[in-house]
C-alpha cells in the first residue's frame, strides 16, 4: 500500500519513509510507526509520521 491515505497507517506498522533531508535523493528509511503527525485523511506527498527511532518523514510504502 502507498502512504498517501491515513486510514492505511497505524501505530506499530512497518513502513518506509522519506526523511526531509533525503527528499532530493529519494532515499528511503524503514521503521515502525510511533505517531501519525498528519491530521488530514490523505496527503499527495504521503502522510507524515514519527518512527520509533524518532525520525520524521513522509510515508512511501506500508507493509
Amino acid at each position: 500500500m502507498d502512504g498517501r491515505e491515513r486510514k492505511h497507517i497505524q501505530s506499530g506498522k512497518r513502513v518506509t519513509i522519506v526523511l526531509k533531508q533525503d527528499q532530493s535523493t529519494g532515499a528511503l528509511t524503514e521503521g515502525i510507526v510511533r505517531d501519525i503527525l498528519t491530521k488530514s485523511p490523505n496527503h499527495p506527498h504521503g502522510i507524515k509520521v514519527r518512527l520509533m527511532s524518532g525520525e520524521v518523514g513522509r510515508v512511501k510504502e506500508v507493509f
